[in-house]
């Protein structure tokens, strides 16, 4: 079990994080409000995992693959929203809408996923937090191999960039450092397709969603769905549509992810919501007859 110390900092970065978002958020009505509920939506298993003291249940393809998928998700945000030279290769690329889509809570969000993946990945080491796990549990081989596709994928880009673009990559005519920063958002968007994967054969291999907290597929619904309207309120107020093609990795993320979000529900809301209710019972059972077993205090 982990230290005091550990879990009361774990509760001190959540609220800490809470806040930041809060005070990051934009003036557009919906973009707070889906980054808030994206942001949410990482923390139910953390502290699900905590209560159990265990990640049976989840397997660690999943914040794995979010870490180096939120990488360069936040890297591409960072750029499009920072980075002059970028945002003027995407005002020639899109002469009617010349501001990128992407919002600092867009960045916030990618920074605070990079955190949140990375301390669930910490959960699956026994000798950080003590939690019991799966004998054998790794990184599947699939899963490893689509991380090594983006890497090489990304810094094939690049290379064609520095070696065929003009200027070094700076003139926006053919290859250009926008299309590097295009490919990581293409490398976000590959991982969102497969990310999930993992964990829902995982729930139909066992029959069970127990150990997969729905609260944060729930979060996810409300964040998806925020997102696509915000990005289309964006692309209507500046009248003008090539915000989705600008843009093409936000708006699928947000279709991609509910398309998952809808298998899980039906695993755990349908196909398996007595197994899961028979395994609470189980469990507070157990935790009664601890109870009565235990020595008079």
């Amino acid at each position: 079990m982990p230290s005091p110390a550990v879990i009361q900092l774990a509760k001190v970065y959540a609220r800490l994080s809470f806040l930041l978002l809060l005070l990051l958020h934009p003036t557009d009505l919906h973009a707070p409000r889906s980054t808030l509920a994206w942001s949410l939506s990482f923390y139910p298993q953390p502290f699900l995992n905590i209560q159990r003291r265990s990640t049976s249940g989840s397997t660690l393809d999943f914040p794995v693959i979010n870490v180096l998928g939120f990488l360069c998700y936040l890297i591409s945000n960072s750029l499009l929203y920072y980075s002059s030279l970028i945002r003027s290769q995407y005002a020639y690329r899109n002469p009617v809408g010349l501001i990128p889509t992407v919002q600092l809570n867009d960045v916030a969000f990618a920074a605070h996923s990079v955190v949140l993946s990375m301390i669930t990945c910490s959960m699956f080491r026994k000798s950080v937090w003590g939690f019991e796990q799966r004998r054998g549990e790794r990184v599947s081989r699939g899963v490893w191999g689509i991380m090594c596709g983006v890497l090489v994928g990304v810094g094939w880009i690049a290379v064609l960039v520095m070696t065929r673009g003009g200027d070094g990559g700076r003139d926006p005519i053919g290859w250009a450092w926008i299309d590097a920063v295009y490919a990581l958002g293409y490398g976000k968007l590959v991982i969102t397709l497969v990310k999930y994967t993992p964990q829902a054969w995982s729930n139909y291999r066992r029959k069970s969603t127990v150990g997969w907290h729905i609260g944060q597929i729930i979060l996810d619904v409300i964040g998806g769905v925020l997102s696509i309207t915000q990005l289309l309120i964006d692309s209507s107020l500046q009248d003008d549509w090539s915000g989705l093609t600008g843009n093409p990795v936000k708006f699928g993320l947000g279709n991609v992810s509910l398309f998952f979000d809808a298998i899980f529900l039906i695993q755990h809301y349908w196909l398996y919501r007595n197994v899961a209710k028979v395994v609470d019972d189980e469990a507070a059972n157990r935790l009664l007859s601890d109870y009565e077993g235990s020595p008079t205090r």
